[in-house]
């Protein structure tokens, strides 16, 4: 009698979960990295860093440029287009340009890369993207806070010499 009832539990606890559906929702797209970078940024800090002087522990080694040559004024704009494919970027207030200030940019991954390469934004001459004119390594990827940080590095007979490193905020 008790295998029955065991029994019968069974057949009805399958009958019960059997005939429920799982609805996980419709589909939609993976959120990118492209939808975290798109927009207007503003400047925060600007700092200049001595590549060589770092390495070899020698003081100063960096040097606070926000606050010089109208960097306060320094603001720029990640577009994408509706399918959130990366656009055109712009460099707009009155400072001096330490990259092309128009032209077009991707990233080097469209979500967070799972080995130890760096993400990068890789800027372009042409829509097309074919014609390299730089690159921004992301050192601190925009999240809930609003703030990302980019690198820019200057390089020479293959050795980091100088670095400029933008903290920026999301305008909202």
């Amino acid at each position: 009698m008790k295998c029955k009832s065991i029994f019968f539990l069974a057949i009805m606890s399958l009958l019960a979960f059997g005939c429920n559906e799982i609805d996980d929702g419709s589909y939609a797209e993976p959120i990118t990295l492209y939808e975290k970078v798109n927009g207007d940024w503003s400047l925060m800090n600007l700092k200049m860093v001595d590549e060589f002087a770092k390495t070899n522990k020698i003081k100063p080694d960096e040097q606070n440029l926000s606050t010089l040559f109208n960097y306060a004024d320094f603001k720029i704009n990640f577009s994408v287009n509706e399918k959130m494919n990366p656009t055109s970027y712009e460099v707009t207030g009155n400072v001096p340009p330490l990259f092309p200030p128009k032209g077009f940019w991707k990233l080097s991954s469209a979500f967070q890369p799972t080995d130890s390469s760096p993400l990068k934004i890789y800027l372009y001459n042409d829509e097309a993207k074919t014609k390299s004119i730089g690159e921004f390594r992301v050192t601190s990827v925009p999240n809930s806070n609003g703030e990302m940080e980019i690198q820019l590095v200057r390089i020479s007979g293959g050795a980091a010499f100088i670095s400029y490193v933008f903290k920026l905020n999301t305008i909202k």
